[in-house]
């Protein structure tokens, strides 16, 4: 945990934090969603998916095999009326490549400043993902960690395993997410009863925001849709 800020007060003291808000819009009247992941997760697809958009609309999060984004990007979000008109998303570089190490990932993109962050994995928990939770706590930025590219996972299992029905894919690879997030958040000592994984796809995610008529039926929508886990 050596990549953890040694104090969110140390960094609140100095005109950065303001710095960093002024180069990334901030605005005190919206709230500021960031994805986060190591490079090639799936965050820009997942960023237009929340966003309601495909990925060959106009200004869509751009998307590619590798990783596409090389600096942090904001977008609107597309869907009219409330509270929809208040929501800005934020595609940042993915962790790990040449131009942007691991080491103090959170502090060089600033993700300290964010309303809510979006900790977005792929097949496994890193040594970034453990840095973004750690400094989330420690500068109280509320944090939602999400396995993507469910649907994918589940087709491989089914691809290995001839005798495996979908039913028991899906279980199968509920259960293994929710072994492998408490077992990498304890040994960092990041987990307690409030830790929760969601598991998604941005294809289920982009027809769940498309039928979205309210706020209230999105979240309803939401809690029959997207699978959470303890």
């Amino acid at each position: 945990m050596g990549n953890v800020a040694s104090s969110a007060g140390d960094l609140r003291e100095h005109m950065y934090v303001e710095d960093t808000k002024i180069k990334l819009q901030y605005r005190t009247d919206r709230f500021h969603f960031v994805i986060c992941v190591a490079a090639g997760s799936g965050k820009s697809s997942l960023i237009n998916a929340f966003r309601g958009i495909k990925a060959k609309s106009p200004g869509t999060a751009p998307v590619g095999i590798v990783e596409t984004t090389s600096e942090v990007t904001r977008y609107s979000d597309r869907r009219p009326g409330m509270p929809y008109e208040l929501f800005v998303w934020y595609d940042i570089p993915g962790a790990g490549t040449a131009g942007v190490p691991q080491g103090k990932y959170f502090i060089t993109q600033g993700l300290f400043i964010f309303d809510f962050i979006i900790l977005v994995y792929d097949t496994r928990f890193t040594e970034i993902d453990a840095e973004i939770l750690a400094n989330c706590r420690e500068f109280d930025v509320p944090v939602f960690i999400v396995r993507s590219k469910a649907n994918q996972h589940i087709r491989n299992m089914l691809d290995t395993d001839e005798d495996l029905t979908p039913t028991e894919a899906r279980e199968q690879y509920i259960v293994e997410t929710r072994q492998n997030i408490e077992a990498n958040l304890s040994g960092l000592n990041l987990y307690d009863e409030k830790s929760r994984c969601y598991i998604v796809s941005s294809n289920i995610m982009y027809s769940m925001i498309k039928g979205f008529e309210t706020a209230v039926d999105g979240a309803n929508c939401h809690q029959g849709k997207m699978r959470r886990i303890t």
